[in-house]
């Protein structure tokens, strides 16, 4: 079946529509055809009645998509399930298995648009760039407060060594880091670049930056917490480009207060889907977690934004899109990473 056959009945409705989703699968969707939907509302029980004659839904990170709005996809005879993004904690793929959903994701879009703002991050707490603009902008051009240190022969934890994390590897290791990882699985490759895989502990007892670059699971929720925040070293810095799940926001707060955690960079947050990817500067926060972070002087907060790069949004689109017609033609899987089910 050629794509231009599929393309009179595949209708791919997405959730959690951004300006620039709209810009980028638009522009792709030419090579392959498909009736596209854009909805900016987030995807979840309520919101599942819009779809109407819909083959595939496309999600993102805050989209809920549990085993009862997979209920309701199957009844209105949806087949895929297709992520726009690596991440697929959000996903109940049990509940998809039973009802006979298949499940794809984009596994590896531009890991280096992650690995980058994850340096971003650290150059921007360390150096105090953002400070330094606005004292400039106001004519003040005093260098109180703004003292940094040296990268080089600091020691990086990196806690996840699969494409972000080796992509971020790279670039610390061009700063001339000492480089400390931890993976379930060793890299080899890695460890030829000088990278030394050790255990969490270490990881959370030598670093004096820890950047996260592992999935949100069973087994990695909340992996920085009360615990093993005490391991580590005072005035720390934590990155997370990652998920917000990583860090349990409470004991983040106690260890900026007591000051052993001397930086904290967050691309991500736990409660993220209320806030995140929306313009709130009229409304009043209600999450007072949030809020306390971002009133530190030492906390960096950005709103998700890392993958957001011309290169990724276009890699986003192209496999996304790929990932349907493998699915929709039945046609022999290249990138097993990408089908989840």
């Amino acid at each position: 079946m050629s794509t231009k056959e599929i393309s009179v009945t595949a209708k791919v409705a997405f959730f959690s529509t951004q300006a620039y989703d709209k810009v980028f699968f638009e522009k792709h969707n030419i090579d392959f055809g498909y009736k596209l939907e854009f909805f900016d509302t987030q995807l979840n029980e309520q919101t599942a009645k819009l779809i109407q004659d819909t083959d595939v839904v496309c999600v993102f990170v805050n989209d809920v998509v549990n085993e009862s709005v997979i209920k309701k996809l199957a009844k209105k005879n949806v087949k895929i399930i297709a992520l726009r993004c690596a991440g697929f904690n959000n996903v109940d793929l049990e509940a998809a298995k039973r009802f006979g959903i298949k499940v794809c994701r984009v596994p590896a879009y531009s890991p280096e648009a992650v690995a980058e703002h994850a340096i971003a991050m650290i150059l921007t707490l360390n150096r105090k760039t953002h400070k330094a603009y606005n004292r400039v902008r106001e004519q003040n051009f005093s260098l109180n407060g703004l003292l940094g240190f040296d990268l080089r022969g600091k020691t990086v934890g990196i806690i996840g060594t699969g494409n972000i994390g080796k992509a971020f590897a790279k670039i610390v290791k061009g700063f001339g880091c000492n480089i400390l990882a931890y993976d379930i699985v060793t890299d080899s490759e890695m460890e030829k670049d000088g990278v030394t895989f050790v255990s969490l502990e270490t990881i959370f007892k030598e670093s004096e930056i820890i950047s996260l670059h592992c999935p949100l699971n069973e087994q990695t929720k909340h992996i920085i917490n009360k615990k093993s925040i005490a391991l580590m070293k005072d005035r720390v810095m934590i990155i997370n480009t990652s998920r917000g799940g990583l860090i349990e926001t409470a004991s983040a707060i106690e260890g900026l207060k007591e000051g052993k955690i001397g930086y904290l960079g967050i691309d991500v947050y736990e409660q993220e889907e209320k806030l995140f990817f929306r313009d709130l500067s009229a409304d009043i926060i209600q999450d007072d977690a949030i809020q306390r972070l971002m009133s530190f002087p030492n906390v960096l907060v950005t709103a998700h934004q890392a993958f957001f790069t011309n290169e990724a949004l276009t890699q986003i689109a192209l496999v996304t899109f790929g990932n349907i017609q493998v699915l929709l033609e039945n046609k022999e899987i290249e990138n097993k990473a990408a089908i989840l089910i």
